[in-house]
């Protein structure tokens, strides 16, 4: 008999949804460090708009929006969608995720139910005049992160999405794989080959910021394909060490320099000085971990306002700084005369688009890319993962969380 609620793992006969399902939830009242801020609640299965998709979700990711939606800050994301109209007073992260189309809503397309798929992580309006008159998804108005700033993410047993977010999983792949490198893997595309003409070449020198992380491993791997010339910013010997054996030509400890943070006035002549000639002490360590005297023309940034005054000092004459966060902060300062003095770019970036996510997953599916998922978590462990990451204490590479899924399955056991 079918019934309201299943065990996690427990697959309900095919074509019933349930009422209710497992999910790890925030709430405002636990907004504060993401090991009390999720909880594993019961809560309704979501019904399904036209348009919609309902995936029995196999597998989930952990990414640093998750640190910012537990904290309520920079923005309190349950508000934020209950002042457009939203009941739910809670919200289900989850911005990477996989798994099988369990229910569709009317007016589809392209999907079926039992597809086993990889959820693209955006949301848009595609009938919204922006997009209808060319603009880029990924820059519309309506444009959400899926997990963040729309609800009923990875983090839930069942999980809703658009349509056009889902992506074929390709059939050999594990789970915990395709479910926890997709954000990283597809970002660092788009930052490196998204933004012509600064667009990793053969020889180009590249920073990468964060080396060992989702996001700095698959950027390593990405720039050498196209023979670029990778050095890895990292802060263990341990990390630098993962890092060139993905291919980056070089490594630098960031623990061995210590003028990251806001630039000091320049009234203040001693302690601009001192930043000087720390970022320019930088600048000579990157130069003999790449071999040669050039800068690069091309910074990998995603950790903000520490890097971010280095980052731009640093890049190359009429190269390009490329950021898709400031994981140590949003604030940072800019000496615009870099800028238009040596026509250097400052692009930001923002997740990818679903074709750039295809073409990632076949560098996967090929074997060229090494998703880099280095721990395989439980579902009741998506407080502590999030408070790893927090804390800077996460293990290189991306972390993977089993909802549906057995470590090593590859499809469906009914």
């Amino acid at each position: 008999m079918p019934k309201d609620l299943y065990d996690l793992g427990e697959v309900p006969p095919t074509g019933h949804v349930p009422a209710t399902m497992h999910a790890f939830t925030l709430r405002r009242e636990r907004y504060g460090q993401p090991r009390d801020a999720f909880a594993h609640e019961i809560v309704p299965v979501p019904e399904i708009p036209p348009g919609h998709v309902l995936v029995y979700t196999m597998a989930a990711g952990i990414n640093y929006n998750g640190v910012w939606a537990a904290a309520g800050h920079p923005a309190d994301v349950i508000s934020m969608r209950e002042k457009a109209g939203a009941t739910e007073d809670y919200h289900i992260g989850g911005s990477d995720g996989a798994g099988v189309v369990w229910a569709v809503g009317e007016g589809v397309h392209g999907v079926e139910v039992g597809d086993h798929i990889i959820v693209f992580p955006g949301q848009w309006d595609v009938d919204a005049e922006d997009i209808r008159m060319g603009r880029d998804p990924i820059a519309a108005r309506s444009m959400q992160a899926w997990g963040y700033e729309s609800n009923f993410g990875s983090f839930g047993q069942f999980c809703l999405v658009r349509d056009f977010q889902c992506l074929r999983k390709p059939e050999h792949l594990p789970w915990h794989v395709v479910g926890g490198f997709l954000v990283s893997a597809a970002t660092a595309y788009r930052q490196l080959f998204g933004w012509e003409p600064h667009v990793v070449r053969p020889g180009d020198p590249v920073l990468i910021w964060g080396g060992a992380g989702g996001l700095g491993s698959s950027a390593i791997q990405l720039a050498r394909q196209v023979g670029g010339k990778p050095v890895a910013v990292v802060s263990t010997e341990e990390k630098a060490r993962m890092c060139r054996e993905l291919g980056a030509v070089g490594t630098i400890l960031r623990t061995d320099f210590d003028h990251w943070g806001r630039v000091p006035d320049e009234e203040d002549t001693q302690a601009y000085a001192a930043w000087t000639r720390g970022v320019r002490a930088f600048g000579r360590r990157f130069w003999e971990e790449l071999g040669e005297r050039r800068s690069p023309r091309i910074v990998f940034e995603h950790t903000g306002a520490d890097t971010l005054p280095t980052s731009l000092y640093l890049c190359d004459n009429a190269g390009m700084v490329v950021l898709c966060g400031a994981t140590s902060g949003y604030r940072a300062d800019l000496d615009l005369r870099f800028l238009w003095m040596r026509l250097k770019r400052l692009q930001g970036s923002h997740v990818a688009s679903p074709a750039q996510c295809r073409m990632v997953i076949d560098l996967l599916a090929g074997g060229q890319l090494d998703p880099c998922v280095t721990r395989i978590l439980e579902f009741d462990e998506i407080g502590e993962a999030h408070q790893m990451i927090r804390d800077n204490a996460q293990p290189p590479g991306n972390m993977s969380v089993l909802v549906n899924a057995r470590a090593g399955q590859t499809g469906l056991d009914v």
